[in-house]
């Protein structure tokens, strides 16, 4: 399918147009339309590939998909969604919905003991399209609800006032229009070496290479459903990894690790006698099963049989090790005779790469027999429906090549051992598949949450939750047999539902093992030792105890916390228990994305380290929909995001919180006004006695949001306790000296710059990056900042390396304040 239809909103009496089109072979001409998954009538509404309704009635709103079919087989697009507002009903209603940011900890809780603050937002909800875009097929120009108006309130805050801008007023504009990416690393599965200037391509087409670390930017063409990028090793060492990438369709750039295969070293072969290559026999197990290849069966392009010596290598990815599994291709789906994308569950899959000894020329073959140890097949009812699958480079699904049947008659001393036997011909370069359609499907709740409060609205989007099924021996559940497939998913406002294998008879038939990742940076799971406690990992009893949650270290705590393990219990319908997640059958897709935050849910949680943010202006990093155009922004443009950050060394026998305070400087507009503040905990540098580093974030110097004049930020820098300042890197102060003005620091318990224009680097203790995503360009400035240098990448502290400021803190006496507090009790006086 290669358009889908659009969502679109319509007041009553307007029409709409919805179109779609598929490509194949032969190309596809019959096209069927459905209205919540019941077909329209084509006489009635004479459509081909576009669906025409006019004079709109509310009760046509719902969801529309097509579907397009040959004797090739089908193809259903995405669903799209129609709203129908009655006459003078409003899509984007003028009050905001509630939002809340957190304040600082030195403002005062309100009635309820909460320091948070309700700053409303506008739901990016689509608005109703104007009369000119009716008929038109493609994505409307799009109008959305956004804000319209803010305004400027004051909170008291330990004798100052903390400004803060709230959203008034919510009203219909343009739809932003961010970028969406997905950038990554691509290196070899078993050495970790990068792919250097590996070629991309989308569909046939080359879209680029990576770089000399492994390096990829991917930008997604508009409208695209499936994103299926091809990684293709120029020097051959390595199987074309064909991976379907999740990207996050709100904007912004996800991140991800790509595995290759290596190929394994190719054997001779006599091209004129029968051969026989095992499958599957190095990790000292029985062969899953073997390639039989008659005399006479490789073929020259030209299909002459060539009967030399030929080059074979055949590289088998062993489901039973469980470390395969990230360097897997694709996401093991097939699309069924209803032409809907369903899932298989592997046995195993090969690549074949087989030449001409003397001049290398890749060869073709013949019918070549595929044999499968049954014995290697632990559940009986998939004998009977095992075939053998090719995979599409292109659209990155799995296309059946024949079924596996029992063989008959006996082959000698193996006479104990029955096989699975099918045929196939290596024609183009394809990775194989031993595979089952498997269906006993569920969905499993996620969400991500940006600290251990697990807060309903400090929920993370753009987070990479990631499930690989396991099949457990029988009895013992946290002792995986095999990997069966793996989903990824990408969090939105409301989590994420990943797809999995379940089974109502058996809970423990499949288990499921979660992991979570975020611009490469590891989230935690929720606990499960030393008690299972419901209200942390997020789903009741008696539930929670039949899906056996387990974090990685419930039984050796000197494991890693960043991943659960769960039985995949399908819910009892009859079980009032189990009917509110956070595993739902299949068929209810729709109730577990739009579940509340109240179901039963699983949870990650990203591992903040005493860090706090405020913004003056609100914006949730993790949703790029939610910035608004505002001159005190901290991010000014939402289409690229330059982070900064400075190094601070402190001397003392503790760690401390440091604050960067971020005021306009030099911008008529914003001189004076707050920005936000930056809180941050230094880091204990363990080779080097009592001391610490901190990596604290500013604001960037540069165009304000209207993109006409330089503001050069005032930042100060403040770390809490008795501290005072010993130093400053000289060539970061020669650089300020050189760039007027030159802010005072006539205070020695701080220190306050002009922050510089230039992306300066390690040897000024300031570093800078520019992504498309802010939190992504944060991570690998905290990187680069740690280690202190401009292109490495460290989490331990190096806190003598790269540093811009030095201060040395003592303990100091009982009853005495520091700077800081006095800064927070009595601002004017300090």
């Amino acid at each position: 399918m290669v358009l889908h239809p659009k969502t679109k909103v319509r007041v009553a009496g307007q029409e709409v147009t919805f179109c779609c089109k598929a490509s194949g072979t032969p190309v596809p001409k019959k096209y069927y339309w459905y209205h919540n998954g019941t077909l329209l009538e084509r006489k009635v509404h004479r459509y081909g590939s576009r669906l025409v309704l006019r004079g709109l009635a509310p009760e046509q709103a719902g969801t529309y998909h097509c579907k397009a079919s040959t004797e090739a087989g089908a193809i259903k697009s995405a669903p799209a969604q129609l709203t129908v507002l009655a006459q003078g009903q409003q899509s984007c209603k003028p009050e905001p919905e509630p939002s809340l940011v957190e304040l600082p900890s030195e403002c005062p809780q309100d009635a309820t003991g909460s320091r948070y603050y309700n700053v409303g937002r506008c739901p990016p909800a689509p608005c109703a399209g104007s009369l000119a875009d009716q008929s038109a097929c493609g994505a409307e120009a799009g109008r959305c609800c956004g804000v319209r108006r803010m305004e400027m309130r004051e909170i008291p805050c330990a004798g100052s006032l903390l400004p803060v801008k709230v959203v008034a007023e919510c009203g219909c504009g343009p739809c932003a229009q961010p970028r969406v990416l997905v950038q990554g690393r691509v290196t070899a599965a078993d050495t970790g070496e990068p792919l250097r200037f590996g070629q991309i391509f989308l569909g046939g087409r080359k879209v680029g290479f990576t770089g000399y670390k492994g390096s990829f930017t991917i930008e997604v063409p508009p409208d695209t459903q499936r994103l299926v990028a091809r990684f293709v090793d120029r020097q051959q060492r390595f199987v074309d990894a064909i991976k379907v990438l999740p990207f996050n369709r709100r904007g912004g750039a996800i991140y991800q690790e790509v595995k290759m295969l290596r190929k394994k070293e190719p054997v001779d072969l006599d091209g004129s006698r029968s051969n026989a290559i095992p499958l599957g026999e190095a990790s000292g197990r029985e062969p899953v099963g073997e390639l039989i290849l008659p005399a006479g069966t490789f073929l020259r392009p030209s299909g002459e049989v060539f009967s030399g010596t030929v080059k074979a290598s055949v590289t088998f990815l062993d489901p039973r090790d469980m470390a395969t599994a990230s360097a897997a291709s694709s996401d093991l789906s097939f699309v069924n005779d209803e032409g809907e994308i369903v899932p298989l569950r592997t046995y195993g899959m090969f690549a074949v790469d087989f030449r001409e000894g003397e001049s290398g020329a890749v060869l073709q073959t013949g019918p070549v027999e595929v044999r499968m140890d049954a014995g290697q097949v632990q559940m009986p009812e998939h004998l009977q429906k095992m075939k053998l699958w090719s995979l599409n480079p292109e659209t990155g699904l799995w296309e059946e090549e024949g079924d596996l049947r029992p063989a008959g008659g006996s082959r000698g001393k193996r006479e104990e051992r029955t096989f699975l036997v099918g045929n196939l011909e290596v024609r183009e370069r394809r990775l194989f598949n031993l595979d089952v359609p498997e269906d006993r499907r569920c969905f499993v709740k996620v969400r991500a949450y940006s600290n251990e409060k697990f807060n309903p609205y400090e929920q993370l989007e753009g987070v990479v939750i990631s499930l690989i099924n396991l099949e457990p021996q029988p009895g013992y559940p946290a002792n995986p047999r095999a990997w069966g497939r793996f989903d990824s998913v990408v969090t939105g406002p409301n989590g994420a539902c990943l797809p999995a294998f379940c089974d109502g008879q058996r809970p423990d038939a499949y288990s499921a093992y979660v992991t979570a990742t975020m611009g490469g940076e590891e989230l935690e799971a929720a606990a499960s030792s030393p008690k299972l406690n419901p209200n942390v990992i997020g789903v009741s009893q008696p539930y929670l105890g039949k899906l056996g949650y387990r974090r990685l270290d419930h039984d050796d705590p000197n494991l890693k916390k960043t991943a659960f393990q769960i039985n995949v219990a399908k819910p009892d319908p009859n079980n009032v228990d189990e009917t509110n997640g956070p595993i739902y059958p299949y068929r209810s897709l729709e109730e577990c994305e739009k579940a509340p935050v109240s179901a039963n849910h699983l949870r990650f949680y990203r591992v903040e380290v005493d860090r706090y943010e405020y913004n003056v202006v609100p914006f949730k990093e993790s949703d790029l929909t939610s910035w608004t155009g505002d001159y005190l922004s901290w991010w000014p443009n939402p289409q690229e995001f330059r982070a900064c950050f400075i190094k601070v060394q402190i001397m003392g026998p503790q760690e401390y919180m440091v604050r960067s305070r971020n005021v306009g400087g030099s911008h008529p507009r914003t001189r004076g006004q707050l920005y936000g503040l930056r809180d941050i905990r230094s880091v204990r540098d363990m080779l080097l006695e009592n001391t610490s580093g901190a990596c604290v974030e500013f604001k960037c110097s540069g165009m304000l949001f209207d993109q006409s004049l330089v503001d050069r930020t005032l930042v100060s820098i403040i770390p809490q306790g008795s501290c005072h300042r010993t130093s400053i890197n000289s060539l970061l102060r020669e650089y300020l000296s050189r760039h007027p003005p030159v802010a005072e620091n006539n205070h020695t318990a701080a220190f306050t710059m002009l922050a510089p224009v230039d992306p300066l680097g390690h040897n000024y203790g300031i570093y800078t990056v520019t992504d498309q995503n802010p939190r992504l360009a944060k991570e690998i400035a905290i990187g680069r900042c740690f280690d202190g240098t401009s292109d490495g990448f460290s989490r331990e502290m190096k806190a003598d390396a790269g540093t811009a400021v030095t201060f040395t803190c003592q303990e100091r006496p009982v009853g005495r304040e520091s700077f800081f507090q006095r800064l927070l009790t009595a601002p004017a006086e300090a």
